[in-house]
């Protein structure tokens, strides 16, 4: 079992209780295939036979997810019949909004100060999340990866002067990304060149993190997904993108995305010989972030709002409320990746043009 002890995840299992209180955990126990509500673990099983099971889907020869909240008995009658034993839970909104951002800040609070910083290094991009997750372990250093001149790498130069840590640059090159693009589809067992453009930054600063001797990497990933990060959330219910009708409804949608996230986070990390350490994504921290009303995530376009009043009192202002964009381009992972593919004579008129140049790759 990774992520959490046997008795933990037996009591979770006879509560059916989807928060017990772990940053998500996955393996077998009592002759069952478990994995946590948000998949924070992945776990794979061979497709004709659950007993065959590894957290690499490399070992496997036929292998199939195991989806997040299930249980899959391994062997007898009922071998591979899954039961789905957790789901998200779906509370109340808060009505108190002081409250409701006090049990924000608590639970944000304890998951970053209660990390332990040994052989840990900080995915910094200078945006709150990664900073609030900095801002636990003081003594870590801190690392940016993208391509000279991208918003990430001058961000993150901003927020660490602001903040007085110590940053590393990794600058990005055409060919670490030709070298990279293989070794990550075969760690994720994917081409979409979606997938590849987001972890080919976090894959290549990880390399560099594991090189000069750490072996864990903190990350902030799921404050996005918790506390409304994302312009289709903010612009709920008009973007087409989500079918919800209301703020609160369509971060609810993006949670619910996280399993299959974390799945190619998490391989690719491992993938580059770091362990990721995930503390915004702790059951507390999901917990307090459920039931938050509309204004709470998004107000006046100021999204993760939550997230941002918490973070003040220990980042600069301008680091709390700095704006972010997405990894693959925010580092020109993904404009760059485009511009190879159009080198190599996968014109944009070509249809998915980029995925058939990661495919040539890895061929």
């Amino acid at each position: 079992m990774r992520g959490a002890d046997d008795a933990l995840v037996r009591r979770a299992l006879n509560e059916r209780d989807p928060l017990p209180g772990t940053a998500g955990f996955a393996g077998e126990i009592d002759g069952r295939l478990v994995r946590d509500v948000l998949g924070r673990q992945p776990l794979f099983s061979e497709r004709e036979d659950p007993s065959v099971w590894s957290f690499d889907h490399r070992d496997l020869t036929d292998p199939v997810a195991v989806p997040s909240g299930q249980s899959r008995p391994t062997t007898g009658d009922d071998a591979g019949r899954a039961e789905q034993v957790w789901t998200l839970p779906a509370p109340d909104v808060a009505t108190d909004a002081e409250e409701a951002l006090a049990q924000v800040r608590a639970a944000v609070f304890e998951s970053v100060d209660s990390v332990d910083d040994d052989g840990l290094a900080v995915a910094f991009s200078g945006g709150v999340d990664s900073a609030v997750v900095a801002s636990g372990v003081p003594d870590a250093p801190c690392y940016v990866a993208g391509f000279e001149g991208s918003h990430d790498i001058a961000a993150a130069r901003d927020a660490a002067g602001a903040m007085d840590r110590d940053l590393r640059v990794v600058e990005l090159t055409h060919e670490a990304i030709e070298r990279a693009v293989p070794e990550i589809v075969a760690a994720l067992g994917r081409t979409n060149p979606m997938d590849v453009q987001i972890v080919l930054p976090l894959y290549l600063l990880a390399e560099r993190v594991a090189a000069d001797g750490y072996d864990r990497l903190a990350v902030g990933q799921g404050a996005d997904e918790l506390f409304g990060g994302y312009a289709k959330v903010a612009k709920a219910p008009n973007d087409p993108r989500v079918e919800a009708e209301t703020v609160r409804g369509a971060a609810r949608e993006m949670i619910l995305t996280l399993p299959d996230q974390l799945e190619r986070d998490v391989l690719t990390l491992r993938a580059a010989g770091v362990e990721p350490v995930a503390p915004l994504l702790h059951d507390r921290v999901v917990e307090a972030a459920l039931p938050l009303p509309d204004e709470l995530l998004v107000a006046d376009g100021r999204r993760k709002v939550a997230l941002r009043e918490a973070a003040k009192p220990v980042l600069p202002e301008s680091v709390a409320e700095a704006d972010k964009k997405a990894v693959q381009y925010g580092t020109y992972a993904s404009r760059e990746l485009d511009r190879l593919a159009r080198q190599a004579g996968f014109k944009r008129r070509m249809e998915n043009h980029v995925q058939q140049y990661v495919e040539s790759l890895v061929e």
